[in-house]
């Protein structure tokens, strides 16, 4: 089971933040910087994002509305009801956490990659990824006011802020999409590299701030491993679900297995820069179950992945299309 490298970098900034937390002018700086780099984040996704796949994938709308359904709907109202494991096994901080977790949109690239793997409908697992993407961004700081609310640490003016912060640049990258779209398709590799350093300084600047107010004395190993325990139930409710659930809605094997790996997975990518803007100084606990629950989904899903890709249904498949592409010559 793969160890997300990302994830090691991820620890290694934590680990910074608790020993070097930025300070006095020196947090304004950081959290100034924080900010821009969120705004140019999701002027990057709204840049990557082709209007014509988004249109063209609303035609497999049953599937998509599975996955959105998973991911806004079932999704938090299992994080709602870990409240009765307050507090006995979690905090109240690491509950909303948690609640928070439920609420950020899913992936893209993991499903994408996940699904190719398992030999899935690989163009619905890219729509599903974008669409969820896109309502999350006005869906999640709407949810997380109404079931967090100010016990958060935020307030309504929290949702104004995430539409200027995210919702415009994001829209403004689509509306220059026209003209930027093919440079950022030319240099993906290296725009990718300015994503991942955009999370790390937000990641950075909240856990610093934590340290800075000294919420960290609120979590202890036993806390920390019931939230472990917590999320492996989450995890494997949901991709129990996704799975027998698409089955009984009838939806094929390739549909199934982008609902799968589409409707159980967080975005650690979109979730970070949201707990950022909706929590504050808070941050650190809100997005620490969203950054456990990332790997354990990496690795669970990397092994089922590799299963399905030998499952009978899937080598029949591969049977078929070989054969059909014979047949073309």
């Amino acid at each position: 089971m793969p160890i997300d490298p990302y994830i090691l970098l991820l620890l290694g900034t934590v680990g910074l933040a608790a020993l070097l937390p930025a300070r006095g002018s020196a947090a304004d700086v950081a959290s100034g910087a924080s900010t821009a780099a969120i705004a140019f984040l999701f002027f990057l996704y709204g840049a990557r994002l082709s209007t014509r796949e988004a249109v063209d994938g609303l035609r497999h709308w049953r599937l998509h509305v599975t996955v959105l359904a998973c991911t806004f709907v079932i999704f938090p109202l299992l994080g709602m009801a870990t409240r009765g494991l307050v507090p006995v096994i979690l905090t109240d901080p690491l509950h909303q956490g948690l609640l928070f977790l439920t609420l950020v949109p899913s992936t893209i690239q993991s499903s994408i990659a996940f699904t190719s793997i398992a030999r899935g409908n690989v163009p619905a697992a890219i729509c599903a990824g974008s669409f969820s993407s896109l309502v999350g961004i006005v869906v999640t700081p709407l949810l997380a006011a109404a079931l967090l609310g100010s016990s958060g640490g935020f307030s309504a003016d929290s949702v104004v802020e995430i539409v200027l912060q995210l919702l415009v640049p994001f829209l403004a990258g689509q509306l220059l999409r026209r003209w930027i779209g093919g440079f950022v398709t030319r240099h993906k590799k290296v725009l990718g590299y300015v994503d991942r350093g955009s999370i790390l300084l937000v990641v950075y600047t909240a856990f610093g701030e934590g340290m800075v107010q000294g919420i960290w004395h609120q979590v202890s190993p036993a806390r920390l491993a019931g939230l472990l325990a917590v999320e492996a139930v989450l995890l494997a409710v949901m991709l129990a679900l996704t799975w027998y659930g698409a089955k009984a809605l009838r939806f094929d094997r390739a549909d199934r297995i982008a609902i799968q790996f589409a409707g159980s997975k967080k975005s650690l990518a979109s979730g970070l820069p949201m707990a950022s803007v909706l929590f504050g100084a808070h941050a650190s606990l809100a997005v620490l179950p969203l950054m456990l629950f990332h790997q354990m989904q990496l690795m669970v899903c990397a092994v089922i992945a590799k299963r399905r890709s030998h499952d009978p249904e899937a080598e029949a498949d591969a049977g078929a299309e070989t054969e059909t592409a014979a047949a073309r010559f």
